[in-house]
């Protein structure tokens, strides 16, 4: 089963877009994280790690999607 990590900040574009995406994502193929960068600021070397720049995005197989804007990166610091 491969992962998937959603990353997000809480806000209305996050929200909207983890609804959209993360869960639409086959949870027989994916297993899902929802990573809330705004209450786990812990995470944030992670996610710029796995290249994010801003949030929403979607880490899967390694690679990262951005998913509209809702803040960057450097705004949940």
């Amino acid at each position: 089963m491969s992962k998937a990590v959603f990353y997000h900040a809480g806000c209305p574009v996050c929200v909207s877009a983890e609804r959209g995406v993360a869960e639409a994502l086959d949870p027989g193929k994916y297993e899902v994280e929802i990573v809330h960068l705004g209450e786990q600021k812990g995470r944030l070397a992670e996610a710029e790690a796995a290249g994010v720049k801003s949030v929403p995005a979607l880490v899967l197989n390694g690679q990262t999607y951005h998913i509209n804007f809702g803040a960057s990166i450097e705004d949940l610091r």
